[in-house]
């Protein structure tokens, strides 16, 4: 017998470990602090000045801090009912 498939079924929805953004920002920043402690270690040492990719590096670290407090923000928006808040954190 054929199975019938309806065309405009919901597709399941994805599980949130593959939805939640938080641990890619984290892991996004962790490398950047990495890079920053990398190139402090170098510079200390002489082997290498600090230059635009240190200061590329810092700004890694703070763009993901700043991340992660706008999306405990969005959180809180949708904790709270906020109309206009995210639904998909």
């Amino acid at each position: 017998m054929a199975r019938r498939f309806d065309l405009h079924a919901e597709p399941p929805p994805l599980p949130r470990r593959l939805t939640d953004p938080v641990p890619v920002v984290i892991a996004g920043s962790a490398v950047w602090l990495v890079v920053a402690v990398v190139l402090g270690v170098l510079a200390a040492t002489g082997t290498r000045p600090l230059d635009v990719w240190f200061a590329a590096a810092l700004v890694g670290v703070g763009l993901g801090a700043v991340g992660l407090g706008v999306l405990a923000l969005q959180r809180r928006a949708l904790q709270r009912g906020v109309r206009g808040a995210q639904k998909t954190l």
